[in-house]
């Protein structure tokens, strides 16, 4: 048995780069690779560093989703198989939708199921022009995990995603894109190019900032609007005195580049 690990990762000018490694099964999400997830984020969260984050997968395909391969044959094994999936996909998911760093998604060929989720819970969502996007849980009489109910009526409205939650239909890269699902569609050969460069451009940037961002953006449509006021002005205040902050207004008073450290 291999001892590759199912997740590979490295790291340059602050860039983490996060790959999906079982390219032969897909990428297909198992309790050990769900696991190496949950452990990375645990470690990214605590990393100031870490200033962007890209994920992709190895391979033709992003993520084909759980591994139904190795579901068991009996109810209870695959209860069980499923709550150990989901617990280390969720972990993974919640910590990185609630770090500073933005998290940019690379999606190369088909992210369906527990991929399809995992590629929309990114900050910044690339996708491949032979890129696929597949709801796919109903396919198989399961339904949704790993945040896609949560991310995708707030990405496309909740027509639009029950369209995609009940029927199963299949979107193309540029329908992604036109229905607001995905960011921007690039060559396959330049995705990575183009997400290092995207990541390589946030990384330069007030990480601090962008940590509140994604946090405002995140509880917009739970709070009040007082309530969501409330936090923009703690947000900006605490801001204003971050060093980033003070370099930032320092800057645009002295006509100049500003020059952040995530601090």
């Amino acid at each position: 048995m291999s001892s590759e690990p199912l997740v590979l990762t490295t790291r340059h000018d602050g860039v983490l780069e996060i790959t999906l490694n079982r390219p032969a099964s897909g990428n297909a999400l198992n309790p050990e690779l769900a696991a190496e997830l949950a452990e990375i984020a645990n470690r990214c969260v605590g990393d100031t560093s870490i200033r962007a984050v890209i994920v992709t997968g190895a391979g033709r395909m992003f993520c084909a989703g759980g591994d139904l391969s190795s579901f068991a044959s009996g109810s209870h094994g695959t209860h069980a198989l499923l709550l150990s999936i989901t617990g280390g996909v969720h972990a993974y998911i919640s910590r990185m939708t609630r770090m500073n760093a933005p998290v940019i998604s690379a999606v190369n060929g088909m992210a369906a199921g527990g991929g399809f989720s995992l590629a929309i819970s990114g900050d910044l969502i690339l996708g491949a022009e032979s890129s696929k996007y597949l709801v796919a849980y109903t396919n198989a009489g399961l339904s949704p995990d790993a945040s896609s109910s949560w991310f995708l009526p707030r990405l496309v409205g909740h027509a639009r995603a029950s369209e995609l939650m009940l029927t199963n239909r299949i979107l193309s890269a540029e329908e992604a894109c036109d229905w607001g699902l995905i960011n921007r569609v690039v060559s396959d050969a330049d995705l990575m190019d183009e997400a290092r460069k995207l990541a390589g451009s946030l990384a330069k940037g007030p990480t601090r900032s962008f940590g509140t961002v994604k946090r405002l953006l995140a509880d917009s449509f739970t709070n009040g609007l007082e309530t969501q006021m409330e936090h923009e002005a703690r947000g900006v205040a605490e801001a204003s005195v971050s060093r980033d902050g003070r370099e930032g207004v320092s800057a645009f008073l002295e006509k100049r580049k500003p020059t952040f450290v995530g601090e």
